[in-house]
């Protein structure tokens, strides 16, 4: 191999990193992208948190706007978006559905008893399956489904009032 060759090796390797170190300062670290946008969301069936013996399956979402929400009793940030979704329950008329993942059931029903339940329904994802499923990164995390159980906005992290109007509201007034 020619020694000018051996040189310029080095060179090429340097410019390569540096391209892809650029490229990625333009990307947004708080964007989690989903494979599941603009696609049918999950079936599941799973046990509700207030009566064990009643289900919660994908089929109670069908034909309506709904919000979808993972939370958990031991979620210090799902504790700091808990009084928007009571907000929204309150005064939006767009049902919102939970998916308590991981959770002890006695923690989980008293965290509702005692913030309250902005919640139509519960599931209790003890073992954390149906969560994954939905391709779920964190607690908390709210999925917008329109009335043919499409997935059509997902949103990592807690839900404020600006991701609502910046975020939630613009994908709803399409649907």
């Amino acid at each position: 191999m020619p020694k000018w060759l051996i040189r310029i090796i080095p060179l090429f390797l340097f410019v390569a990193v540096a391209l892809l170190m650029w490229r990625g300062l333009s990307l947004d670290p708080r964007a989690l992208p989903s494979a599941l946008i603009d696609k049918p969301m999950p079936a599941f069936d799973l046990p509700r948190l207030d009566d064990l013996q009643a289900g919660f399956s994908d089929k109670d979402l069908n034909g309506q706007v709904v919000l979808v929400n993972v939370w958990a009793s031991w979620c210090v940030a799902c504790r700091d978006e808990h009084p928007i979704l009571m907000n929204l329950a309150r005064e939006t008329g767009i049902p919102i559905y939970g998916l308590n993942y991981k959770d002890g059931l006695d923690n989980a029903r008293s965290w509702l008893s005692r913030y309250g339940d902005p919640y139509q329904m519960s599931g209790f994802d003890q073992d954390g399956r149906t969560a994954i499923d939905w391709g779920f990164y964190g607690v908390p995390e709210t999925f917008l489904i329109d009335t043919r159980g499409i997935i059509r906005y997902k949103h990592a992290g807690v839900l404020t009032p600006e991701i609502w109007q910046n975020q939630f509201l613009p994908v709803l007034d399409v649907l």
